[in-house]
């Protein structure tokens, strides 16, 4: 990587001419094509308010400027978004404000935007670059408890029981009230079936639709749950108001109906937290496991690509040796689930199919892993197609 540095302090100069000088830093460049890969894969067709900024902000070498010291360059994107939602929400009275639901704004994207916005984050420059140092982009998608249900209530259905949940990955905990969630399944030939507490404060829809010759089993109205435990190299405790803030941050300022989703579920979540862990996922699983007790069958999942897959799902057989345990992989196939199940092409995402993920049940028997795919899933938690 070129060494050279200089400081970029003119827009309108090409930001492919000027690099960081710290070694592992990322050069404007590489922070560019990232903040345009955000646009075009993540954003575009989604949320109109973020495409534009991420591709604008692509543009600008000042704006890209900000982010020449965050961790990960594949997080850029959601950095730089996330950063300037949080200080939206510091100053809700500032004219940005109307361009955000999440503050109550209704403005859509127009001529002021961009020029509002880079004036924005480049007048709050410093604190800019120390949320995108300090931080690392958290998603928080508590609709994709509607994907995980039906995997869950298979293991259970099985189990005939009460099962103990530990989610890998599982950053506030939230996905570990799955159990307390009202579902609403809405299909084309049976209408719509319901699941989980019907009363509940929190409740979810997911369209489904069905492979040629696949029926979709009857949810259950519940899932007996005796213990929630989370693995996560960096668990977030949601009584933190600012580690709470910085989430509700990442929630894409456009989408006000997952933030509500958020808040709700944060609230239920106060009154029986469950136990979160820190940790490495392969190297802490043991560990976090012996925390639920061992007469409990346990049911791991993760909703998020698990790193070092294959070491983890190594760790998950070992303790397969010793306990029940089920496995719920809700994520792109190559992110975990092809160590158990290679060669499966048919899995990868599909361009333009909207779903990105598979969900499969596995469950490890004299050591052999047995792998049923029941799924592919759309990312939001609003999809999916029953295999």
């Amino acid at each position: 990587m070129p060494t050279a540095r200089r400081v970029v302090a003119n827009s309108q100069v090409d930001p492919n001419r000027f690099w960081s000088d710290e070694p592992g830093m990322p050069d404007l460049a590489e922070l560019r094509g990232q903040l345009l890969a955000f646009a075009a894969d993540e954003a575009a067709g989604v949320s109109p308010l973020y495409e534009h900024l991420a591709t604008q902000a692509a543009e600008d070498a000042e704006v890209v400027g900000l982010l020449t010291e965050v961790a990960v360059p594949e997080e850029a994107g959601q950095l730089l978004l996330a950063a300037a939602h949080r200080l939206v929400y510091a100053e809700p009275f500032h004219p940005m404000s109307r361009y955000y639901p999440s503050v109550g704004g209704t403005d859509g994207v127009d001529g002021a935007t961009w020029p509002m916005f880079r004036e924005f984050v480049l007048e709050r420059a410093t604190r800019m670059r120390e949320l995108v140092r300090a931080r690392v982009a958290r998603g928080t998608e508590v609709r994709r408890a509607a994907l995980l249900y039906p995997a869950v209530a298979a293991a259970a259905k099985q189990v005939r029981g009460p099962v103990g949940l530990l989610e890998l990955g599982c950053g506030a905990g939230l996905l570990l009230g799955l159990h307390r969630y009202a579902y609403r399944y809405q299909t084309e030939a049976d209408g719509q079936l319901t699941a989980g507490p019907a009363k509940s404060p929190l409740g979810l829809h997911c369209a489904v639709q069905l492979a040629e010759g696949a029926q979709l089993p009857k949810p259950p109205k519940s899932v007996r749950v005796g213990a929630r435990v989370g693995l996560d190299p960096a668990p977030v405790d949601l009584a933190d108001e600012d580690a709470y803030g910085w989430l509700e941050s990442c929630i894409w300022a456009d989408q006000p109906e997952r933030l509500r989703l958020f808040g709700v579920a944060a609230r239920m979540q106060r009154g029986d937290p469950p136990e979160l862990v820190r940790g490495d996922l392969a190297g802490e699983l043991a560990g976090a496991a012996r925390r639920v007790p061992a007469e409990l069958p346990l049911v791991v999942f993760n909703t998020g690509s698990l790193v070092g897959g294959a070491d983890v799902v190594a760790a998950l057989a070992e303790l397969a040796a010793r306990r029940s345990v089920y496995w719920v992989h809700c994520a792109p196939y190559r992110s975990g689930l092809d160590a158990v199940l290679p060669d499966r092409p048919d899995l990868a995402e599909a361009a333009g199919s909207g779903f990105s993920g598979t969900l499969a049940l596995t469950r490890w028997e004299a050591g052999e892993a047995k792998v049923s795919v029941l799924a592919r899933t759309a990312e939001d938690g609003q999809r999916l197609l029953w295999l």
